[in-house]
């Protein structure tokens, strides 16, 4: 788990969004419900993660004030509130020390400050050096110094740097023995908590149950950009030719990535999906363009003539009444995988190209972006309508089809901004200092200004912003109020607002508030995402909804005493459904 901080990061689509807030609300449950099977959850990377590129050297120079607000709340938010069992360190380094024994991240934040009493993990080879895994909170190393088969399996393990190094070390009196002591009792605490649960409670795999589930999260998941003339939904009974045109439509996605590839049973095939929801309709397929075999560390050259695909997509395109692309990323080297990170903003293997050949012979056409990250759509003005649609695992294709044709209305927010190009993103604005750095030394000069907080604070327009997400139906927000005018330290702010369905059908609205503080005395950004809910509406159907704030969550953090400080005067609330699209200010006053 990590923050985003820029578009080209291999491993974003792992990642629970760029803020913090977002992300510190997400992993509890997901912690909670992990853990409540026997399973230990193990929380990563810790910490600052951020880029694959020079992932396992570089070091990060980031202000205490943007560590503590921005890259540590959701790790705080899993330890203290979702109790994890485990956390593994990340490879990069933080003030000059690995983060897999980091005396700063592991002793004094995780260990003293958060009272984390799981085990603390290597990434695999993340280890360094003994006495610093000994002295600065490593608990257990993994795949350091021996695959099992440079050495004879009598010694294989042995020059781990917590195998035969620390015991010579504690023998010697120059690492004390307490050391030790501690780690054996977290590792043994979790081999408790694990293996040896009293009444753990039996697991099923791959039912009925799991697939349900696992449909419901995708289509809640999928988010739609633009639907220009109620393009979508197409009526799934609808007698005409639709053409499928993508490599993504039939392209596995669970497969590859890195550590992240899954191995379903089945993975329904957005083509699959589309065939069988519109049985009435004729669905021809053409490839379109290759992105070439993929492999682990590198990328086969397509065997595909594109000259050729091209030609077959137009000739296919040209006989259709509707065209659905099947675009994006995968999860290949240098794209959505571990390990590297993206070349460029745009779509790659000549889609962008494609999309706007399309267009020309075709004007009813709806792009699907399959994809963890963020592309640049120059094409944007040429299609009807856009899906962001992720990686959606085993039921892709079924919760694809859901949503085009209405089985489902869409409600899925951006948990990160779309910029109009790369160069907005606050991470590349300030060049290769602050990403991807010089293999050495990085820089997060954008400081706490991450995301929509940079957006906002340098007043640009994003393509879509965080939080944003389109409907099938239409809401109000009716009677925007909050519950008084002056709080102090130790109260609970109240957000009441009432949500109507105005449209035609059922669907789900994301009320969301943010917080911002005028005429602050430090940088701030204009305002921070401090709640939101979703919330579930019939057509025609109102409920007051409200949403509650802890006054002491608007505290910054304050270098000078490294404590969270509140800053007393005038907030502004701010109520919308996007980032960008705020329906309701509300003036409010923090008094002694």
């Amino acid at each position: 788990m990590s923050i985003f901080i820029e578009l080209l990061n291999g491993r974003n689509f792992e990642y629970m969004g760029e803020d913090p807030y977002l992300s510190s609300i997400m992993v509890v449950p997901y912690i909670h419900g992990l853990q409540s099977m026997g399973v230990a959850a193990c929380l990563k990377h810790y910490a600052l993660n951020n880029q694959e590129l020079y992932r396992d050297k570089i070091n990060v120079h980031v202000s205490k004030r943007a560590l503590h607000e921005i890259y540590l709340p959701a790790f705080k938010a899993a330890v203290t509130k979702g109790q994890v069992w485990s956390v593994m360190g990340a490879y990069n380094q933080y003030m000059g020390e690995f983060c897999c024994h980091n005396d700063y991240l592991l002793n004094q934040v995780l260990k003293k400050n958060w009272q984390f009493d799981g085990a603390v993990i290597t990434d695999w080879g993340g280890a360094h050096d003994t006495k610093q895994a000994a002295l600065n909170g490593l608990d257990i190393e993994m795949g350091t110094g021996s695959d099992g088969l440079t050495y004879s399996l009598k010694n294989a393990y042995d020059n781990y740097f917590m195998a035969q190094p620390l015991l010579d070390k504690i023998k010697s009196g120059e690492i004390a023995e307490i050391y030790l002591n501690d780690k054996v009792k977290r590792v043994m605490r979790l081999r408790y908590r694990t293996n040896m649960m009293p009444n753990r409670p039996s697991g099923k795999m791959n039912n009925i149950a799991h697939l349900q589930a696992a449909r419901k999260i995708a289509t809640e998941g999928i988010v739609l950009l633009k639907n220009e003339a109620n393009f979508f939904p197409i009526k799934s009974d609808a007698k005409i030719t639709i053409a499928v045109i993508g490599e993504n439509a039939t392209r596995s996605m669970s497969k590859g990535g890195g550590s992240s590839e899954l191995k379903p049973k089945t993975e329904i095939s957005p083509l699959r999906g589309i065939k069988e929801r519109f049985k009435n309709a004729t669905i021809i397929y053409a490839i379109g363009y290759g992105s070439g075999q993929s492999v682990y560390g590198s990328v086969k050259p397509s065997p595909y003539n594109a000259k050729k695909l091209k030609k077959e997509a137009l000739k296919v395109a040209a006989k259709a009444d509707v065209v659905l692309f099947m675009g994006g990323l995968n999860k290949s080297h240098q794209q959505d995988c571990e390990n590297s990170d993206r070349l460029s903003y745009g779509l790659p293997f000549g889609q962008e190209d494609l999309i706007q050949e399309i267009s020309k012979i075709n004007k009813n056409i709806a792009v699907i972006l399959i994809s963890g990250n963020a592309v640049a759509m120059p094409w944007i003005n040429d299609v009807k309508t856009v899906i962001q649609s992720w990686y959606l695992g085993s039921e892709a294709g079924n919760a694809i089809a859901d949503v085009i044709s209405g089985a489902v209305t869409p409600s899925g927010k951006l948990p990160f901004t779309f910029p109009m190009k790369l160069e907005d993103n606050a991470a590349i604005s300030f060049g290769k200092i602050s990403y991807p750095g010089d293999g050495v030394n990085e820089y997060y000069k954008e400081g706490i200004l991450v995301g929509y907080r940079w957006n906002d604070t340098k007043n640009l327009k994003p393509m879509y912003a965080f939080g944003y997400g389109l409907s099938y139906t239409t809401f109000n927000f009716l009677d925007i109020v909050s519950n008084k005018k002056n709080y102090s330290e130790d109260e609970i702010i109240k957000v009441d607002c009432t949500l109507k369905n105005t449209g035609k059908v059922a669907g789900a609205e994301v009320i969301q508030v943010y917080v911002g503080k005028p005429n602050s005395k430090v940088k701030r950004a204009l305002k921070e995402l401090k709640g939101f809910d979703k919330v579930f509406l019939k057509s025609g159907e109102l409920k007051k909804v409200s949403l509650t704030i802890n006054v002491s969550d608007l505290k910054y953090y304050d270098e000078k005493v490294s404590d969270w400080v509140l800053e007393k005067g005038e907030y502004i609330i701010y109520v919308g459904n996007a980032s960008n699209h705020i329906l309701k200010e509300l003036k409010i006053r923090i008094d002694d």
